[in-house]
């Protein structure tokens, strides 16, 4: 018998040794050459995204607003001012709201916006009524202007201070301890305003008045009582309007733009009257809804176990 010939396995080509080094040596000679070419290879950015920077630049803008508006101050043009500052408290409004849109709320931004508030509606708003009546009223005419930006300080500061306190009932989520910096520095500008819309409508007596000296530093004094009391007023963040009542708040706004287009002075010292008045409703309704929980947990109390 004859035996079968042996078939011996195919072996695959041993891979040489260096060819790893080879490689990586090649992927560094291909690395030099495009550094000398200029042309640097790609590399990660690391930061955040520029959608959570909108934030942050609206702020910076609202910032810059207040600034331009004690500027113009500082010149005698007060019609400049005052629509700087009401750009300023326009893009507070947004800045915040924009933030949690995005998903960008950071620690940074919300200190930065309270630096920022401070400077629009704590320090601008003082300095242009100083520009406006106080300037010359005598040695005692800073006092109300120092008062009332101490007051915002003040305000400002409780407010951080109470973003963490969790201890709050909820019924108190719907209003603000004193008036907001952003109000109070509309209501402080009511000489302002009053003087502007009497200029325009060429009331000698009226403009007179807007610019005594004692009517600003009333303002200052009773704006920054408010901005420091414990009186709860109404944020209007989750204010729910009966089904009755939308069409007409929707029509009365729709008038009250109108208005602010067509005498825009005129509107916003009759804002600043409004907001006054409303002011006792908003204390009647906080206390009633603290009644009202006060005695809702009274009754869980004595329910038997």
């Amino acid at each position: 018998m004859t035996t079968p010939p042996t078939v011996e396995p195919t072996r695959e080509p041993a891979q040489p040794v260096g060819a790893s080094v080879s490689a990586s040596g090649r992927k560094r000679r291909i690395r030099r050459r495009l550094r000398r070419m200029g042309r640097n290879p790609r590399t990660r950015v690391r930061g955040p995204s520029f959608n959570r920077l909108i934030p942050n630049i609206m702020t910076m803008l609202g910032l810059c607003a207040g600034l331009s508006g004690m500027r113009f101050a500082l010149e005698h043009q007060f019609e400049p001012a005052a629509v700087a500052l009401l750009i300023a408290a326009c893009i507070d409004g947004l800045d915040g709201r924009i933030a949690r849109l995005l998903k960008g709320a950071t620690r940074f931004g919300a200190e930065f916006d309270s630096l920022s508030d401070f400077v629009c509606f704590g320090v601008a708003p003082s300095f242009v009524l100083l520009m406006w009546s106080l300037e010359h009223a005598g040695r005692y005419s800073f006092v109300p202007c120092i008062l009332f930006t101490v007051c915002m300080a003040l305000r400002l500061a409780r407010f951080n201070a109470s973003l963490d306190d969790d201890d709050k009932p909820d019924y108190s989520y719907s209003f603000f301890t004193g008036v907001p910096a952003p109000a109070g520095a509309g209501l402080v500008l009511f000489p302002v305003f009053l003087g502007l819309e009497a200029d325009r409508l060429h009331a000698e007596g009226l403009a007179a008045f807007a610019r005594l000296p004692l009517v600003s530093a009333v303002c200052l004094i009773v704006t920054g009582l408010l901005l420091v009391s414990t009186l709860p007023v109404w944020s209007f963040k989750n204010f729910k309007v009966p089904a009755r009542y939308v069409l007409p708040l929707m029509l009365g706004t729709g008038l009250y733009a109108a208005l602010l287009v067509a005498d825009p002075w005129g509107a916003l010292a009759g804002a600043g009257l409004l907001y006054i008045a409303i002011l006792p409703f908003s204390r009647r309704s906080y206390h009633r809804l603290k009644l009202a929980a006060e005695e809702m947990s009274e009754t869980v109390e004595e329910e038997p176990a």
